[in-house]
């Protein structure tokens, strides 16, 4: 029986994906670099914003003084483009909801920038009930660092054999192995299905109506 669910917030319950590029690329052309795809986004995303700097403009990765001047380039323009393009997954409205309606604890956690990550929930899920959310602080290092899953399911106050962990990366199925939980796969993320079972996923879903199931009957 499961007694509670963290969900990653990008790729799992937002699709974001254009809005995170749009932002990237005025960085690339504020430093006078080519824009990327928006799908190219898809492998270039999840591990937080510095590695995202990193994977876009691998130099950033020793000039600590160019890492900080892309990250803040970044947060400047991730303020004027985070809920242009980026809606909630079909079908993720109807899981919250129905998990809401259960009283059944929630949490996210996300390798986002933690202010980012609240003001994303807050807007595009203002009803439900999430116990817990977390982003990228100081407080704890990046997923798959399973340290801020674990501090989520002590303040839940559930054991880690008794939480489902749902992501839609490599990260996340790592982030809950390490921790513990039940790793849980979306296919409908930003990455492939075959990543997430090579990761550790033990079952990967193609619809959040799958995803109650499991949650309020296993």
């Amino acid at each position: 029986m499961f007694e509670g669910v963290i969900f990653d917030l990008d790729g799992t319950l937002l699709d974001s994906l254009e809005d995170i590029a749009n932002a990237a690329n005025e960085v690339l052309a504020e430093f006078g670099r080519e824009p990327q795809p928006v799908d190219r986004y898809r492998t270039l995303v999840g591990d937080g914003v510095a590695v995202l700097m990193e994977r876009l403009m691998p130099e950033t990765s020793q000039d600590i003084a160019m890492r900080k001047a892309c990250m803040d380039s970044f947060s400047r323009h991730y303020e004027q483009h985070w809920n242009k393009r980026s809606k909630p997954y079909e079908g993720i409205m109807d899981l919250l909801n129905s998990l809401s309606s259960r009283a059944f604890p929630m949490a996210v956690l996300s390798n986002k920038p933690e202010a980012f990550t609240k003001r994303c929930v807050s807007w595009f899920f203002p009803e439900v009930s999430f116990s817990v959310v977390v982003g990228h602080s100081e407080r704890f290092p990046k997923k798959p660092d399973p340290a801020s899953s674990q501090w989520i399911a002590q303040t839940l106050g559930i054991s880690a054999g008794c939480i489902a962990y749902v992501g839609d990366t490599n990260t996340d199925m790592k982030t809950a192995v390490e921790a513990g939980f039940f790793a849980m796969g979306v296919s409908w993320g930003f990455r492939t299905r075959d990543e997430l079972i090579d990761s550790g996923a033990r079952v990967v879903f193609d619809h959040p109506a799958e995803l109650l199931s499991a949650l309020v009957t296993n």
